[in-house]
Parts: C-alpha cells; sequence; structure tokens
C-alpha cells in the first residue's frame, strides 16, 4: 500500500492538474472568437407581439398604383432595404413588373386594380424612398444585367461600405443570386453563383459585378448553395447567411449556411471566409449550421436580426404550414446551436390561392431596436407561369410586399 508521502504527492498532483485544467479552460474561453457570444448577455427571444403596417403597405400600393409613369414599379418580389447616407432607403426587388396600372373594374369585373397580361417583366429593380418614408422614384431597370442569355440575377442583401478600407468615399454593396433556366423541378432557376454588384453614391450608378462564390462546379443543384438571403454586423465582422434549394427537390425545408467578412469588405472575395462546420475557412465547402430537411430548416429565403447578443432567424415554417406561417430560431453565436422553431403567427394575407414568403427584417425602417419591421412577400400557388402572370396581372394588389412591426421578448 502507498506510504502517506505517495499519498500526499498523489493528492498534490491532481490538485496541480486540476488547476492547469481550469486554467485551460480559461484561456480557450478568452480567445474564443466574437461570434461565440453568449453566457449571461444572450438567452431565448420569442415574438412578443406583432400587427400589421398599414402604413408601410398602403405606401407600397400608392406607389404601385400611379398610373403616371409607364416605366416605373408596379409589383414585385424578393423584398430588401438599405439606408442611404443622406437619409434615402433603396429597396431592392427580383422578378418585377413594370408597365402601367389600370383603375378599377378589371377586364372580369372584379373592383380591384389591374395590368395587361403583356406588361414586361424584369429580373430586377431598385426603387428609391425619401428619408420621410415616401417612395419616389424607380431606377432604370433592370439595374443588374443578365450575366448570359438564359441567365439572370436576383438583389438580396445590401450595405454601404467604403470604397476601399480607410476610404471617405462609400458605395452600395449588394449581394446577387444568379440562376440559369431550368427544368423541373428547377421552375425558379438553377442557381450558379453569388456575386456582389457596387452601386456609387449618391446616384446609385452600376460600378461592376464580381463574383464570390462561383456553385456551378457542384454537380447536384440542390447541393448549391447561394449567400445573401440576409446579412448581419456583430463586432469586427459581417455575417452573411445563406441557403440551398433543397425545397426544390421536395424536402419540407431547406438548410442555412453562414459566412463572414470583415466589415467593409464585401466587395472582396478572398476576404470572405465560410464556416465549414468546424471552423471558418477561406476555401472551405460550407456545411449546414441549421436544418435536418424535415422539421427544422428554412424557406427558400429568410433573414436574421440581431437582439442584444441574442441572433433571432425569421422563417417560413416547415411543411404545408410553411405558406402561410412565420416562424423563428434563436442562437448566440451565427454559427449555432440553432434553438426552435419558435411558435409561429400567421400574418395576413390576400383571398385567392395566394401564399406568403421570403419575410425580411428592414433595419432602415426599425427605429431604435425596440419595433422590428418585417416585409414578406405574396405570390399565386400555381407552377405554371402563364397561369400566375394572369392571376397576378388581374389584381395588382397580390405581388407587392407587405409589412408587419414585430416586438421581440426574452421567452
Amino acid at each position: 500500500m502507498p506510504d502517506d508521502d505517495a499519498r500526499a504527492r498523489g493528492r498534490t498532483g491532481t490538485g496541480l492538474g486540476l488547476l492547469l485544467a481550469l486554467v485551460l479552460a480559461a484561456v480557450l474561453l478568452t480567445a474564443l472568437p466574437d461570434d461565440r457570444e453568449g453566457g449571461g448577455t444572450c438567452g431565448a427571444r420569442t415574438v412578443r407581439t406583432w400587427r400589421a403596417d398599414s402604413a408601410l403597405t398602403g405606401e407600397f400600393a400608392r406607389y404601385g398604383d400611379d398610373g403616371t409613369r409607364t416605366d416605373d414599379w408596379t409589383g414585385g418580389d424578393g423584398t430588401h432595404s438599405v439606408r442611404l447616407p443622406d437619409g434615402r432607403v433603396l429597396w431592392l426587388f427580383s422578378d418585377t413588373y413594370l408597365g402601367r396600372v389600370h383603375g378599377p373594374p378589371n377586364p372580369v369585373g372584379e373592383s380591384v386594380a389591374w395590368r395587361d397580361t403583356s406588361t414586361p417583366l424584369v429580373r430586377n429593380s431598385a426603387v428609391v424612398m425619401s428619408d420621410s418614408g415616401r417612395l419616389l422614384s424607380t431606377l432604370p431597370a433592370p439595374v443588374f444585367p443578365d450575366p448570359a442569355p438564359q441567365q439572370w440575377r436576383w438583389p438580396v442583401a445590401a450595405r454601404v461600405e467604403p470604397r476601399s478600407p480607410g476610404s471617405a468615399e462609400r458605395v452600395v454593396r449588394v449581394l446577387l443570386w444568379t440562376r440559369a433556366a431550368g427544368q423541373a423541378p428547377w421552375i425558379y432557376g438553377v442557381p450558379t453563383a453569388t456575386e456582389v454588384a457596387t452601386l456609387s453614391l449618391p446616384g446609385l450608378r452600376l460600378e461592376g459585378i464580381r463574383t464570390v462564390l462561383d456553385q456551378r462546379s457542384v454537380a447536384d443543384p440542390a447541393r448549391r448553395t447561394l449567400f445573401g438571403t440576409t446579412a448581419v454586423d456583430a463586432g469586427a465582422w459581417t455575417y452573411v447567411f445563406g441557403g440551398n434549394d433543397a425545397q426544390a427537390v421536395s424536402r419540407p425545408v431547406s438548410q442555412a449556411y453562414v459566412a463572414r467578412v470583415p466589415r467593409g469588405r464585401l466587395g472582396e472575395p478572398g476576404a470572405w471566409e465560410y464556416w465549414d462546420g468546424g471552423r471558418w475557412a477561406v476555401r472551405g465547402r460550407p456545411e449546414p449550421v441549421l436544418g435536418d430537411g424535415r422539421r427544422r430548416g428554412v424557406g427558400s429565403a429568410f433573414t436574421v436580426v440581431r437582439d442584444g447578443r441574442t441572433y433571432v432567424l425569421f422563417t417560413m415554417a416547415a411543411g404545408i404550414r410553411g405558406l402561410t406561417t412565420v416562424t423563428s430560431y434563436w442562437s448566440c453565436s451565427p454559427t449555432g446551436p440553432w434553438h426552435g422553431p419558435g411558435k409561429g403567427f400567421r400574418p395576413p394575407l390576400p383571398a385567392g390561392e395566394v401564399a406568403a414568403y421570403n419575410p425580411q427584417a428592414h433595419e432602415a425602417l426599425s427605429g431604435d431596436g425596440s419595433r422590428l419591421v418585417l416585409s414578406y412577400d405574396v405570390n399565386w400557388l400555381t407552377a405554371n407561369a402563364t397561369s400566375a402572370q394572369v392571376n397576378l396581372s388581374r389584381n395588382v394588389s397580390l405581388y407587392r410586399p407587405r409589412f408587419v412591426s414585430l416586438r421581440l421578448a426574452p421567452g
């Protein structure tokens, strides 16, 4: 049996080992990067209250129904926004109807405004709002030209950044999704690449487009990832979220991914880092941070906001509820783990065979942080493009963003 000295030496060694382990753990905790926020400063968030924002929804209806011009926005989806340095707000849209709107009744006798079915549809547009909240004008559309025949660009998140690191001159960086025409199930196009466009200030002139992540080498389109559905600034980084198109192949939900870029450097492809499941890597293969392909995951587009140090993600719910219901997840880190889904809510929808999609937060309109403005898009439920165009033209109010105001609370 060991003598007393040996037992004492054993106790000393055990105590020293425990002390070293505690010191090492403390060092590792203090060395965690900015994105691993948590502790007592991060906690669950849920939607405490929400209400329809009829004033903002009505402003888009007013502008879209104005028939005095024939080359301006009358309806669109893919709603994103960014506040410019002079106080204006730039609204970015994907597929967009231009042309003239006619007052009611429509050709079938309904008391709604309408447009001709021959009205042009462009792949993207931008509308300028005054600092007082009045929509003013539409930029010449499309703002971002097609990269090639049977290909197009959809704008997503945007940021105002220095033209180059340290520069006093600022520009607008707009993230773009590039898609190519495809056969079913890719009726909304095959994802091909994430790009970044630069717009001048204050004139909003397109200066150039750079490819950030080319996905054409990924054989399975359902595994291709496009980034930019939403972006969140935190510390020294801008976190850019993206997703795949798993829903196109009959899965209830898609998966969410995240990249990070030093703040102010969205336009530098070499500055982007992607979460590969264990670390940030410049050329690593992105791995999902949320989504099991069944009950937990995201819609084709989603948004993320930061409430204190808690990240809150809003998306359409999984399954059939994804046509009507917005739900949410929360996390202490952009890379997860993400908790949820939380209890959802059903924003107002117009009558007809329609669905809601693409919930997006609008920081430019959310004030002091006590209120969060969220938009959602509405479309006709059909896989037939001709039928959709007929119904969206018969009643122009359908294919326009609608808005709600939310308040978050611990929960």
